[in-house]
């Protein structure tokens, strides 16, 4: 949760710096209406991520007791590594960050699947 809220609103503040960073890419050397829509799309699935995270934090307990509300997590948090996955397949290997971010997302998925089923209220 913390990692979604800090990421997102540093991609949010920052996305310029962002690029540079994670991907190596100078906006300023692309055309201006590409690189004001590519770091405006950026911003606003930089801001989703964030919005995930508060949106978790704000519900985390309702998240570990309720099964919908952990349901709808896990489909979240799953579905982005399935994300991962695809874009491995047709887009290639990205740099290691990205490799550290999937590992790290499945993992995440997999010890909060396993630690709420002893949590989760019936039903």
């Amino acid at each position: 949760m913390g990692l979604l809220i800090i990421a997102g609103g540093w991609g949010v503040l920052f996305g310029h710096l962002d690029q540079k960073l994670l991907f190596n890419l100078n906006t300023a050397q692309l055309d201006a209406v590409v690189a004001s829509s590519l770091i405006s799309q950026y911003r606003f699935l930089r801001a989703i991520e964030f919005g995930f995270g508060m949106m978790s934090f704000i519900f985390r307990k309702e998240i570990f007791r309720e099964r919908l509300f952990n349901t709808l997590f896990l489909s979240t948090m799953s579905l982005g590594v399935v994300a991962r996955g695809i874009s491995l397949i047709i887009d290639g290997s990205p740099n290691g960050a990205f490799y550290f971010f999937a590992i790290s997302e499945l993992i995440g998925a997999i010890v909060i699947f396993l630690y709420s089923r002893t949590t989760l209220e019936p039903t």
